[in-house]
């Protein structure tokens, strides 16, 4: 038996036995597969049943091997089938998630047979992460932790909505101190009124990475129109120290945003209004050494943030972004009390660029990168960079790995100072980061 032949028949077969469960019996229409072939039976029920179909000429081709896309192809019509029993759809299904890129190609959205077999996706994260920073800052000491994360995507019915939700679990290994589990996010999210909404605790905008990785309470609507992508934001900020956020300290504020993204080719662009009213009510700013920024250093309330970014693709390989953001509201925070802040806080911009590009279904994929980030605090209230940290300017370099399929090892450093005293400041990141 030709090997290529046993390949492509015994998919076939396996196919045939999830539609029809019985003996196979039909008229065969290929003149290459005579009836004494071992492989008869399953290539003409399948025939018969629509999942496979021959070359113009009539004949099967058995000898030849399977394509990614012709298996794709058969997939697609066996996903179409209703009357699996519980252990067929969990075959369909593993074979759904295989060709999945080619499925998207061919129009079909696994999505609609996991709306079918399993109203619950689930998916998660385990995470090792250690810092080390070259003195104590109150906003970014070094960190030692075990993070776990699960994350499940339930279907509504047939509305097109979905509810999402996040739960997570923190061991800080340095500190010998445990977090509580906790929900960090929960929402709805669906079509209505000619855009897509979010309801509930949902991700917050993160300025092309300047502001923060958080989440707000409230409402969401993105409105898609080509290349053009419309955001809008409002709801109640209010976080504390968390898993997510291990060096946030407690912050609350009415927060309301718009932001367009665009991208085209090899271009992608960015601008964006944020504006969190009453942020200092409560809150203060650590700039170090016992130093802090609060409403008594400020002339308002409130942070009114602006941004735009743009980015250009050169190659395969090499990419460059920039963004600059600027707080309009920052008057009056230059001195507090005896000590004077020694640089712009209400200034924030970050410039990198990347070569090669990492895919976590991709063992072996890499890619490395440099930056110049400015991060003043009155901006760059939690930075999701990981290198550099709020109130710190200077070079931020690392490299993102994949060793295996879903697991991601990063590294960085940053060399330079914080923007408040002029000290110099570092930190070296290490994180291995498991999905499931």
């Amino acid at each position: 038996m030709n090997k290529k032949m046993l390949t492509s028949t015994l998919s076939a077969m396996v196919l045939s036995g999830l539609i029809t469960g019985t003996a196979l019996a039909a008229q065969n229409p290929f003149s290459d597969v005579p009836e004494d072939s071992w492989a008869y039976d399953a290539v003409s029920q399948l025939a018969a049943d629509g999942i496979i179909d021959g070359y113009p000429d009539g004949t099967y081709k058995g000898q030849n091997t399977m394509t990614r896309y012709e298996m794709a192809q058969i997939t697609a019509r066996a996903m179409a089938k209703t009357d699996l029993d519980k252990a067929d759809k969990a075959l369909v299904d593993k074979l759904a998630a295989e060709f999945a890129e080619e499925l998207d190609n061919l129009g079909v959205r696994v999505s609609d047979l996991e709306k079918k077999s399993d109203n619950v996706k689930w998916s998660g994260t385990v995470r090792y992460r250690y810092t080390d920073v070259d003195k104590t800052k109150p906003s970014g000491n070094s960190e030692h932790n075990l993070l776990f994360r699960i994350e499940p995507h339930a279907y509504i019915g047939n509305t097109g909505w979905m509810a999402h939700s996040r739960v997570e679990y923190l061991s800080d290994i340095g500190n010998d101190e445990n977090f509580d589990a906790t929900v960090d996010r929960a929402w709805v999210e669906g079509p209505a009124l000619g855009g897509t909404w979010k309801l509930g605790k949902y991700p917050i905008l993160p300025m092309n990475g300047l502001l923060l990785d958080d989440k707000v309470s409230g409402a969401e609507v993105i409105f898609n129109n080509d290349s053009l992508k419309t955001t809008i934001q409002a709801g109640r900020f209010n976080t504390d120290r968390s898993a997510s956020n291990p060096d946030m300290d407690k912050t609350t504020a009415d927060y309301y945003a718009v932001q367009f993204d665009y991208a085209q080719d090899k271009w992608t662009g960015q601008a964006g209004y944020y504006l969190f009213k009453d942020y200092f009510k409560e809150n203060t700013i650590n700039l170090g050494n016992g130093k802090t920024l609060s409403s008594a250093d400020f002339d308002t309330d409130e942070l009114s943030l602006w941004n735009v970014g743009l980015g250009y693709k050169f190659d395969d390989n090499f990419k460059i972004a920039g963004n600059y953001a600027e707080n309009t509201k920052g008057e009056g925070y230059n001195t507090t009390g005896d000590f004077t802040v020694q640089g712009d806080e209400s200034k924030a911009y970050s410039v990198e660029l990347t070569y090669k590009g990492y895919d976590t279904k991709d063992p072996g994929s890499w890619d490395a990168f440099v930056a110049y980030r400015y991060l003043g605090a009155m901006v760059a209230i939690g930075p999701v960079y990981k290198g550099a940290w709020t109130d710190q300017k200077g070079i931020e370099f690392g490299v993102e790995f994949v060793p295996a399929e879903n697991v991601l090892a990063t590294l960085k450093y940053f060399d330079g100072k914080d923007i408040s005293t002029d000290q110099d400041a570092s930190k070296f990141f290490g994180q291995l980061e498991l999905q499931f």
